[in-house]
């Protein structure tokens, strides 16, 4: 039996689909140049500076904010570096694991869609994962997405995983600073559809400056 979508679903795909095409056409050396404006205005943060512990996203060969020297800078910068990978056993699930040396980060094998992902062990150990109870808490996700508005709502690739994610982590710890990572072309003037289980973040940075939140920020009432 076919699934008749939701108006909330219909208008998140017609969204999707629009920005999708945008950002087909943008040429990679214009994301780069983006990409580096906004690595630079995180390194430069004081959101930044505060934090110890950040995940971050490794980024997709093209369409989204190139995240290769801002993981490299996190880890220069002396902070606890996590990146996403996928669980395979549980649909829709995704943990973050941590990234111990740059020799590390370099040598981590393509997982889903052509993103490098770190395997569950490392030198013969487990990973540390921020689920863990050894694990501190997380101070900071830089969060990937296809677009974003001015009230800082994001829309994701529509498999939900930052959402749940997010839901899980602070059922347990402390809300981590949610910063979504955004090209100009990501950043729209009028609004995103968000459901109730969706996460809004807590700024957006994009290459021409820091969107701030005006009012609290988390799930959705």
């Amino acid at each position: 039996m076919t699934t008749i979508p939701t108006v909330l679903q219909a208008n998140k795909k017609a969204l999707r689909k629009s920005i999708q095409a945008r950002l087909r056409d943008i040429p990679p050396s214009n994301i780069q140049e983006q990409s580096q404006a906004i690595t630079a205005q995180i390194l430069s943060s004081p959101f930044f500076s505060r934090c110890k512990s950040v995940s971050c996203y490794l980024s997709m060969p093209t369409g989204e904010v190139d995240t290769g020297s801002l993981v490299s800078e996190i880890q220069g910068a002396g902070k606890t570096l996590y990146v996403p990978r996928i669980d395979r056993t549980l649909p829709s699930q995704m943990n973050f694991l941590q990234i111990y040396s740059r020799e590390d980060l370099q040598n981590l094998p393509s997982g889903t869609w052509g993103i490098k992902e770190p395997n569950e062990e490392w030198k013969g150990g487990k990973r540390m994962d921020v689920l863990g109870e050894a694990c501190e808490d997380l101070d900071l996700i830089l969060v990937p997405g296809v677009a974003f508005d001015r009230s800082l709502s994001r829309l994701g690739h529509g498999k939900g995983y930052y959402d749940r994610f997010i839901t899980n982590y602070t059922a347990k710890r402390p809300k981590p600073l949610l910063v979504a990572l955004a090209l100009r072309q990501q950043i729209i003037d009028g609004e995103v559809p968000m459901g109730d289980h969706d996460w809004k973040m807590d700024m957006v940075v994009g290459p021409d400056g820091i969107i701030l939140a005006n009012a609290d920020t988390g799930a959705n009432e």
